[in-house]
């Protein structure tokens, strides 16, 4: 997806750091076995974080094991061996950078060259889960219209993004899925489209191209003056995400720890936000989040 996705490492206990790593080398080693390897450039640690979730509340244990891979030829370390559900979350991973790269193109007629070199493994993705694919390209059509109507209103754009998550998290747990689950991707659906645009502020600013934040606040100059003035905006926008995921998470049954799982929702995401907000735009007192 994008990528914003991690734990939060001053919180993150090492078992839990060995266990996300191992997770992410399981699915870029089931993306290159379903996919091919050229594939395996798409991963992100967004959908290791659904594969961490999903394994937990399914009760689908993993297995590591110590072996090499193409990044780390020389040193073994612990791999999460390959399953159906690491398999599965290959091929959404693949439908999930193709959409976004056909969007990108649309958008700013860039990244075409990366769209061609996804299409092999894009086709094998689509045939093996018809289900997700038409759930991500009929939500990003969707977005495309709702952002053509360029009319500020910026919750029918987080939500759009946030019900797609949400239904294809549904799809994924099956019988596992709960009001829960569901509502817990909404919210990260909603920030993960949020937190993109207040990253992007600026490219899209110079570049001329869409960001509803733009349309909200009549194209202020750039990021810092955007947040300089509208800072406690953007807090309390984040802020009521941060308390909705709490709310939905606490209530979900897990069937292992579910220390690492916190950490991300509660702190990583959290975490990630200010640091967008702290590095992108200079300034550390116009906009704060809370954990």
């Amino acid at each position: 997806m994008f990528g914003y996705i991690n734990p939060y490492d001053p919180y993150l206990y090492k078992k839990d750091d060995v266990l996300y790593k191992s997770l992410y080398c399981g699915i870029c080693k089931s993306i290159g076995a379903t996919c091919g390897q050229v594939a395996r450039m798409s991963l992100t640690y967004d959908i290791t974080f659904l594969s961490a979730f999903a394994h937990n509340i399914m009760g689908k244990d993993v297995t590591m094991k110590k072996s090499n891979c193409i990044a780390h030829p020389f040193k073994k370390r612990p791999i999460c061996l390959r399953d159906e559900l690491s398999d599965k979350l290959a091929y959404v991973n693949l439908i999930l950078c193709k959409h976004k790269l056909i969007d990108d193109k649309l958008d700013s007629k860039k990244g075409g060259f990366k769209r061609l070199l996804f299409n092999k493994g894009y086709k094998k993705a689509k045939k093996a889960l018809p289900e997700i694919d038409r759930i991500v390209s009929e939500s990003y059509a969707s977005l495309r219209k709702l952002e053509s109507a360029n009319n500020g209103l910026i919750d029918p754009l987080s939500s759009q993004f946030g019900d797609m998550l949400a239904d294809i998290a549904d799809v994924i747990f099956g019988d596992y899925k709960t009001e829960y689950t569901h509502n817990l991707f909404f919210y990260i659906g909603k920030w993960i489209y949020l937190i993109d645009a207040v990253d992007d502020y600026d490219k899209d600013v110079k570049k001329g191209e869409f960001n509803p934040f733009k349309v909200i606040y009549n194209n202020e100059k750039s990021g810092k003056a955007l947040l300089e003035k509208f800072g406690d905006d953007f807090g309390f926008m984040f802020n009521d995400i941060f308390n909705n995921l709490k709310e939905n998470f606490y209530n979900i049954k897990f069937y292992f720890n579910r220390d690492l799982l916190e950490n991300i929702v509660t702190k990583g995401i959290p975490q990630k936000t200010q640091e967008v907000i702290n590095s992108k735009f200079k300034t550390k007192n116009s906009c704060k989040v809370k954990e």
